[in-house]
């Protein structure tokens, strides 16, 4: 993904290419819509960036303290190596924007999901990039009708509100807001909207005149002398009751303006950086309070707060950040009688693409910037795939090792595989020394074995198929990919969640590919299908309905150790084959099961819905007569309903018309196609037949079902 970042030693600033993050647990992953710069804020820290490093000690001393305090203490070479190697780290630019949700984080169901649009904060987090992680804390929904370039307003928003309750003042009193930049601009929204009456004190002439159009009773420039004889009489010879800092500036002239036009014992709330150094006498004297204000409120720098979901009771605190956030986010809302407008306070606009020029812009010397808005391009809708590298695996033949001879690998996936010409079968694995004698000799394998060792530490052989147990798979694929080699695994992929990380951490650094044996989308009439329903407009509707049949209570099937059950063992299939025929990515899972009388859970109801509004639903039972069709696959989209009945025909109805696709009857589950494709890739060096980020998707969603089953809830992918 791109990444406004800059160099921290020479300042130098631009778009960067850089590896997407992850969501985690309490954060959410974010496609990025719209993000401010921030002129004054952003300019600061852009500005000392840009610094030599004499300047820069001379600009933040508190630092070079710290820096002579490591020099006495470890010396001055490992000193000058820790500052360099901070001075190395890139550092990434923006602290307001607002997005879409594109992954949701564990602990956050039901109180997010993908697609909610949400308004980001906190430096660091709410970046210039076009995906964003931040903690729910840092998080607010967007209300309907706010559009995206107003609503990454809402960290700024924040700041002047937080700066206004600081300020505490109730209706009619007056207050005096110094700075009519962005932050000044809110606050005088902000302070009107609660029943305030407000002065605003600029250099500008032009944001003073905006700030009178937009609520402000008079605006004055500060270094005018008559200015504290308006302002008394303005306020009846009191003087205003509070004082907001709004400015950025080095010079400590905000504080001798806000002593000259504060009432006595009145509040000033420093929101902007200013100079410190106030006029003691004249504070004395009207016995001023001063309050820095904390940027966007109480939690704001709290670590246990943002990044680890502590909530303080709001019988104590009650506006916190994220209360400060989604209250400016609700007082943008379109349909009020009064609403905070920022789409007044926007005065450029850019592509992402040309961030650059828009820093260009924000460091120049033009007056008429203010709120200066990158737009990003439109998601894809799918949150980003786990970055796995090309396969490297050797190319010219696909030299085979097979782990498991069980019933259904004899039964289906060897007879397939010694149909296909270009693959050598090179050695067997069997737990059983004579079965894997025995079934090597029937299938054509040069060697045969009942020790892993002899297919995973062998360098000649160059792809595995895993056909074992389901228990066994996850940490048979990791050490396959490990040594090198491209994996085609018997579904499931994994058992749990952990299992399937274990694979996904192999497949990071491996030179092979893995491939799970979901036969189904292989199959020419599901092909067929995922053609058609690629040609249809708008959403498209599936349901599998699934006749399994009943399979004894003590199968190992159902040993939750060894086999895990159907839904992980079986249902899988028909959870890719949905995802496989809609083509998008799967957003969500629900599902409900039947009562259970045998001691396993072989009846359920599953729901899917998918990134671009598609449903599935998955009807699979073992309460049936097999002497019925298993499989049932009715998909309804653009006018037309398309059915396959045990993958022997397909059946088109479109107006009014009835007509078969494909088939004559045979059946064909695509286990040929699955492993001709595997061998194929294998011997071609790559790219895997189908794309692992989805696999691994569909596995998630799989372990979501059963996740939905013990918790009564739609799981959020």
């Amino acid at each position: 993904m791109k990444q406004v970042i800059q160099s921290t030693r020479t300042g130098k600033l631009g778009l960067r290419d850089v590896p997407p993050p992850q969501v985690r647990a309490g954060h959410l992953l974010v496609h990025t819509r719209a993000s401010l710069i921030s002129a004054g804020t952003e300019r600061l820290v852009v500005d000392f960036a840009k610094k030599s490093l004499p300047a820069k000690a001379r600009a933040r001393p508190d630092l070079v303290k710290k820096v002579m305090s490591k020099a006495r203490r470890d010396g001055a070479v490992a000193t000058m190596r820790a500052v360099l190697a901070r001075l190395d780290e890139p550092l990434p630019l923006g602290y307001s924007a607002a997005g879409a949700v594109v992954a949701v984080g564990a602990g956050l169901e039901g109180r997010f999901r993908v697609g909610d649009r949400v308004a980001m904060a906190g430096a660091s987090l709410a970046n210039h990039a076009e995906l964003n992680v931040v903690p729910d804390a840092l998080a607010a929904a967007v209300p309907e009708g706010v559009p995206d370039e107003e609503a990454c307003f809402a960290t700024l928003a924040a700041i002047a509100l937080h700066g206004v309750r600081n300020l505490d003042l109730g209706l009619g009193d007056v207050a005096a807001v110094i700075g009519a930049g962005l932050v000044g601009q809110l606050a005088l929204q902000l302070l009107v909207l609660a029943g305030g009456r407000v002065v605003v004190l600029d250099t500008d002439p032009k944001r003073l005149e905006l700030a009178r159009s937009l609520g402000a009773e008079a605006t004055f420039d500060p270094t005018d002398p008559a200015l504290p004889e308006a302002i008394r009489a303005l306020t009846g010879g009191r003087g205003c009751d509070g004082v907001l800092i709004a400015a950025a500036t080095k010079s400590s002239q905000p504080f001798a303006t806000a002593a000259a036009v504060a009432r006595d014992r009145a509040r000033v709330a420093m929101v902007g950086l200013t100079g410190t150094a106030f006029p003691y006498r004249e504070f004395m004297q009207k016995e001023l309070s001063v309050v820095v204000s904390r940027s966007y409120g109480p939690g704001r720098y709290d670590d246990d707060f943002e990044g680890r979901g502590v909530k303080y009771p709001p019988g104590f605190v009650r506006w916190t950040e994220s209360e400060n956030l989604a209250e400016s986010l609700r007082l943008m809302a379109p349909g009020r009688a009064q609403r905070l407008d920022v789409g007044a306070l926007i005065s450029h606009r850019f592509p992402f693409a040309d961030a650059e020029d828009a820093y260009a812009l924000v460091l120049g010397e033009s007056a008429a910037r203010l709120g200066v808005v990158l737009t990003y391009p439109e998601a894809t809708g799918e949150a980003p795939r786990p970055a796995f590298p090309e396969p490297r695996a050797a190319k010219g033949r696909c030299v085979l090792g097979v782990i498991g001879a069980g019933n259904f690998a004899r039964a289906v996936l060897l007879p397939q595989l010694k149909k296909l010409k270009d693959v050598e079968l090179h050695t067997l694995v069997a737990r059983r020394g004579a079965q894997a004698q025995d079934s090597g000799q029937t299938f054509g394998f040069a060697h045969a074995s009942s020790d892993d060792a002899a297919v995973l530490d062998n360098p000649a052989i160059n792809a595995v198929l895993i056909a074992t147990r389901h228990d066994s798979h996850a940490e048979l694929t990791a050490r396959a990919l490990g040594a090198g080699k491209s994996v085609l695994v018997e579904k499931p992929l994994g058992l749990d969640r952990q299992q399937i990380e274990q694979v996904s951490t192999a497949r990071r650094t491996a030179d092979g590919f893995f491939q799970i044996g979901f036969n189904r989308r292989f199959a020419p009439l599901a092909v067929a299908l995922r053609k058609r329903l690629d040609e249809a407009v708008g959403p498209k509707f599936l349901l599998l309905r699934v006749n399994a049949g009943a399979v004894a209570a003590s199968s190992w099937l159902h040993d939750p150790v060894k086999g895990g059950g159907r839904i992980l063992g079986e249902v899988c299939h028909f959870v890719d084959l949905a995802r496989f025929l809609i083509g998008a990515q799967i957003v969500s899972v629900q599902a409900d099961g039947a009562a259970v009388i045998d001691g396993t859970c072989d009846d359920v109801s599953v729901g899917m819905r998918f990134a671009d509004g598609s449903l599935a639903t998955i009807a699979y039972t073992a309460l049936g007569d097999t002497a019925s069709s298993k499989e049932l696959i009715e998909a309804y989209a653009g006018g037309w309903v398309a059915t396959v009945e045990d993958f022997r025909s397909l059946t088109i109805v479109q107006d009014g018309k009835e007509a078969k696709e494909g088939g004559r009857g045979a059946q064909d589950k695509g286990f040929g196609a699955a492993l001709g494709a595997f061998s194929g890739a294998v011997a071609a060096g790559g790219p895997a037949p189908v794309d692992e980020a989805e696999l691994m998707e569909t596995s998630l969603a799989t372990i979501a079902i059963l996740e939905s089953l013990q918790e009564g809830r739609r799981i959020d992918l």
